[in-house]
């Protein structure tokens, strides 16, 4: 895999330090020799789901690895048949001839014709077709190195040793089920990385987050312990770009320390943590109120006092949720608000919540967004409120005296909620949430959070007194 074409980009890899071929080669070699590769059988990573980050991580891969053919085999599995319309080849032709990398590359690999005639609308361009060369659906004005496209899922993953989890959390049980029934006859479990952030409530018999990893788990019977999370404060097309970043693998010590070794390149710093599923949770609370100041956004016009105020008052509510699910919540407090921050400023969650506002976007177009892919907060927004109303999980409120559900202590995420999933309100109905003069100062809700036992063990599916997932 790759060619000719990848040779200016491992070169630089080279100048810099990363693509000195016995430090990469070495990586290679120590995680095969973990998985118990024969010489003669490469490693296959194979990417399941091409939305922008996990097609990005694949090509990651591609690139740092992809020179040593013989050791490992990177490949990305997606859907066939989505069509491409024709404002979207128009713009993928103006991307094309803007890059000469780009046109050049795709002149040698004799593939531009297809991009000349997709723009003219004399053919229908396929978004797995496109990818082969490069290009992200989601993620067009970013142009990666080309990958290897399989369209069959029982193909791509059959033989695979590790999986790249790159599909919305809402797709996730569905196909991992069907991954689940391929592997019936696997001797040896392969290792799941998964990049998506999102959670799924379940009510019986205690209300509880189910997070991707576990539902992974749950359909394919892999265990826990081969299963990992990977997240952090970042932009897909940035990390490409090589802007400098930094994320968190998660799970057992078995895997994550190598994984993080192996996954490290100079711009892109991998750090490594036991705790999986409260780091999962929190990679999906940050979207649901990165909707919400995406709103705040576009109905001030971009006032940064109101901006400031949400930010103020959707952090508190932040910390008070972390209070319910961490028994040590003050050591996600960095993470959480480095993702929060990214998202904020250019995360697909909060430019959702700004076209909503905006009136570009209806609520019943769905929450899959034509060149951004799932909108993963809406989800999140449903998950969080069915879970903090229920009343066996029920707190003290501060002013009224008597128990409520947590949910109560929450406006912002009532009022999200009341907009986005019940649709009772217009999304302007978000700035009275934050307007609200009866509202008590978020920095109580913070002091109350902390000055009282709120942590709920069994909302991870933890018995009492059990710290960690």
């Amino acid at each position: 895999m790759g060619g000719a074409e990848d040779a200016p980009r491992a070169a630089a890899a080279a100048a810099n330090g990363h693509g000195n071929g016995a430090t990469v080669e070495e990586k290679l070699n120590e995680l095969r020799r973990l998985l118990g590769k024969a010489e003669g059988d490469p490693l296959r990573i194979v990417g399941v789901g091409a939305g922008a980050w996990g097609s990005v991580f694949c090509a990651l891969m591609q690139d740092a690895y992809g020179h040593l053919r013989d050791k490992v085999q990177v490949r990305i599995w997606r859907r066939p048949g989505r069509a491409v319309d024709r404002a979207t080849a128009e713009h993928l032709f103006e991307v094309i001839n803007a890059r000469e990398d780009v046109l050049r590359r795709l002149i040698r690999r004799c593939a531009y014709l297809k991009y000349v005639e997709g723009r003219l609308g004399d053919r229908t361009l396929y978004a797995d077709e496109i990818l082969r060369d490069g290009f992200c659906l989601n993620m067009i004005d970013t142009p990666l190195c080309p990958l290897k496209v399989v369209t069959n899922l029982q193909e791509a993953v059959w033989d695979a040793d590790i999986v790249i989890n790159g599909l919305p959390s809402t797709d996730t049980r569905e196909v991992f089920g069907e991954i689940g029934r391929y592997w019936k006859e696997r001797i040896t479990a392969p290792i799941i990385l998964s990049l998506a952030k999102g959670i799924e409530a379940s009510l019986d018999p205690l209300p509880r987050i189910i997070t991707p990893t576990q539902m992974i788990s749950n359909a394919t019977g892999v265990p826990l312990e081969n299963i990992l999370y990977l997240g952090g404060p970042n932009i897909a097309s940035e990390i490409y770009n090589k802007e400098y970043a930094n994320a968190r693998i998660c799970g057992a010590d078995k895997w994550r320390k190598p994984l993080a070794k192996f996954l490290r390149q100079p711009h892109f710093i991998v750090w490594d943590n036991s705790d999986l599923i409260t780091h999962e949770v929190m990679g999906g609370l940050k979207n649901v109120y990165a909707i919400g100041a995406g709103m705040v956004a576009a109905l001030t016009n971009e006032s940064a006092t109101s901006k400031s105020v949400y930010f103020a008052l959707c952090t508190s509510e932040m910390i008070y949720i972390t209070h319910l699910l961490e028994e040590e919540p003050e050591k996600l407090a960095g993470p959480l608000l480095a993702d929060t921050y990214v998202t904020l400023l250019k995360g697909r969650n909060a430019w959702y919540g700004q076209k909503l506002a905006k009136g570009e976007l209806t609520l019943e177009m769905g929450d899959s967004i034509k060149g951004k892919g799932t909108i993963q907060g809406v989800s999140a927004v449903d998950a969080f409120y069915e879970l903090l109303s229920q009343d066996s999980l029920s707190v003290m409120h501060p002013e009224a005296n008597r128990s409520v559900a947590p949910v109560e202590m929450c406006p912002i995420l009532k009022a999200l909620y009341k907009i986005l999933i019940k649709r009772e309100l217009p999304p302007d109905s978000i700035l009275q949430a934050i307007r609200d003069e009866t509202m008590y100062d978020p920095r109580e809700r913070i002091e109350m959070a902390q000055g009282h036992s709120l942590y709920r063990p069994s909302l991870l599916g933890q018995p009492k007194g059990d710290a960690k997932a």
